[in-house]
């Protein structure tokens, strides 16, 4: 199935929007805070030379978003489908991050419920890769009914291997949990 990986999704609180090349420094200027990368498998993202080359991977992509405030403008942080599998029909969610200040606020729960709304209508599966000492985000996507179903050495973007926890949430047990929670 053919569909748009970038769409422009907004809701009460954030807009995504396509990432562009001319969106690095706005980017950077959130991914500099080395304190959002501390969980993360690889934590020196926080310099210029890694996130440029995780940035690059994110145009790439084709798939990735700069989250917008939608009350402020700024640039809060960003995140991106990608690694559709039409066969097994799933996509990833991944490589997310905000900037501090939009800690604990819901907004990691908003941008997920948005994105999960809308790649739900093309795709059975979704899965999430997970650093293996990334506690914040593991018990985030729990919070939303994923489940641990693998762990998995990935190589990210011009990066080292690393293990990550692999969860998964099917389209049947999202609408189950859509229709209790909101």
């Amino acid at each position: 199935m053919i569909f748009n990986t970038q769409p422009l999704l907004e809701n009460d609180k954030v807009i995504l929007y396509p990432l562009q090349e001319k969106d690095f420094e706005d980017l950077y200027a959130v991914a500099s805070d080395p304190k959002i990368w501390e969980q993360h498998p690889n934590k020196d993202r926080w310099k210029k030379d890694v996130f440029h080359t995780f940035f690059d991977g994110a145009i790439q992509s084709k798939g990735a978003f700069k989250i917008v405030d939608r009350a402020t403008g700024n640039v809060i942080g960003s995140t991106r489908f990608y690694d559709y599998n039409q066969k097994e029909d799933h996509i990833f969610i991944g490589y997310t991050f905000y900037a501090t200040p939009y800690w604990g606020k819901g907004i990691n729960q908003s941008v997920k419920v948005m994105m999960l709304d809308y790649i739900f209508q093309f795709v059975s599966k979704v899965r999430f890769h997970i650093g293996e000492n990334n506690i914040r985000s593991q018990i985030a996507i729990s919070r939303l009914g994923a489940e641990k179903i693998a762990e998995q050495e990935v190589t990210y973007f011009g990066e080292s291997l690393r293990l990550n926890f692999v969860y998964e949430i099917s389209k049947q047990k999202w609408e189950t949990y859509r229709s209790k929670k909101y």
